[in-house]
């Protein structure tokens, strides 16, 4: 959803590829995570394990507190930087923040560390949708794709912070349309 909104003109601030660059080796977050979980969580060529850290913490509501309190301050200081970049070379353009946990598990929205967002649009999927999407996309097994979803937001708390909904429940050609009035709509914002 998001490269469609860039093919139509606006800047992209991707919480995801945020997070992997806060995770590179070196980095305080990785530095952070390796002092929490130890060398079990690193890969054989000095990288994150990704996959090992997801196996604690998608187990374990603590660890992934735990987890969300070492990436999540440092998230919101990068997009923040971002953010300021992109008004100050693209004033006026439509700057969409991809961020896949907007509402935490218990439904409180941290949309609150974001309060001058012009609005949020919500992505949404059925459940089933998703993990099936989880398997085939990602190689997840169903548990873990069910676990996943588990430590996340329920879809009605996502939809209830949802400025603007796209449903994806379909092909990848059903989106462009909304994704056409969701980029027509963002610009009516600013």
């Amino acid at each position: 959803m998001g490269a469609g909104l860039v093919e139509r003109g606006a800047i992209l601030i991707d919480a995801d590829e945020i997070v992997r660059d806060l995770q590179q080796p070196g980095e305080p977050v990785f530095d952070a995570i390796v002092s929490r979980w130890g060398r079990t969580v690193v890969a054989a060529d000095g990288t994150l394990d990704r996959a090992a850290v997801a196996a604690v913490v998608f187990k374990d509501a603590d660890e992934l507190a735990a987890l969300n309190s070492i990436v999540h301050p440092a998230v919101g200081e990068e997009m923040a930087r971002r953010r300021a970049a992109a008004a100050e070379h693209s004033p006026g353009a439509v700057v969409v923040l991809d961020i896949p946990l907007l509402v935490r598990p218990d439904g409180e929205p941290i949309a609150n560390r974001y309060r001058d967002l012009a609005g949020i649009v919500v992505v949404d999927a059925d459940p089933e949708v998703a993990v099936q999407r989880l398997v085939a996309q990602r190689g997840l097994s169903d548990d873990d794709a069910r676990a996943r979803i588990a430590n996340q937001a329920s879809r009605q708390s996502r939809l209830e912070v949802a400025d603007f909904v796209i449903d994806n429940n379909g092909t990848v050609e059903e989106l462009e349309p909304q994704i056409d009035a969701c980029y027509r709509w963002a610009r009516s914002l600013a």
